[in-house]
């Protein structure tokens, strides 16, 4: 009997071990109007981000390798910040590559070239003359920045970050309804995320 009842209070003495390391307010923070759980048994990871953020380029790597090691029971996606005119550009300019399947590589040239080529990407322009590099003309990249379902995406980032009261990037978000910033080392960043994660599981 006092087997059965060590065992039952194994798995809460454990949870008090690893929440004593990591506290919701100090480490993580609960958002007060979440977005609705799919419960599917699903936990969705999201970077929020902007790529003229020089600690989103830095996270960029980091993240991408962090997506990579994770099973079938975490989603990972990235989600651009729409604060102003120019960041909406170039969130329409993301789900643009998204949409063309272009892939990761085109996403990190668009890094590479703002912040080690020191070239903006904020015009029509530059945008246009951006993906001409990667093989799409003038009049494709203006017909999908300015597709109904590119500006859809856009406002509904929008409206997330809105809800979620995103204020600052990179910000990753748990199931939409945890909020973390790497303000720590990468390292400690993802003990904490793989915490929240796993604090969330049995909800999703």
């Amino acid at each position: 009997m006092k087997i059965k009842k060590l065992l039952i209070l194994i798995p809460f003495l454990f949870s008090a071990f690893i929440s004593a390391d990591f506290r919701q307010g100090a480490d993580y923070r609960l958002v007060s109007s979440p977005l609705p759980v799919k419960k599917d048994g699903v936990v969705e990871v999201t970077e929020v981000f902007w790529y003229e953020c020089a600690a989103c380029y830095n996270f960029y790597p980091a993240i991408n390798a962090w997506s990579l090691k994770q099973d079938s029971t975490v989603k990972f996606s990235k989600m651009p910040v729409t604060w102003d005119q120019n960041a909406r550009r170039q969130a329409a300019l993301f789900y643009t590559i998204e949409a063309l399947g272009l892939g990761s590589d085109v996403q990190s040239s668009v890094f590479l070239q703002i912040h080690k080529e020191r070239k903006m990407l904020r015009s029509p322009r530059q945008i246009q003359d951006f993906l001409k590099k990667f093989g799409v003309d003038k009049e494709k990249t203006t017909q999908y920045i300015n597709s109904f379902s590119i500006k859809q995406r856009v406002e509904r980032a929008n409206k997330t970050i809105r809800q979620l009261q995103v204020q600052s990037t990179p910000t990753v978000i748990v199931d939409g309804k945890y909020i973390i910033s790497p303000k720590r080392s990468f390292e400690e960043f993802f003990e904490v995320l793989d915490y929240v994660i796993e604090l969330q599981k049995p909800y999703s």
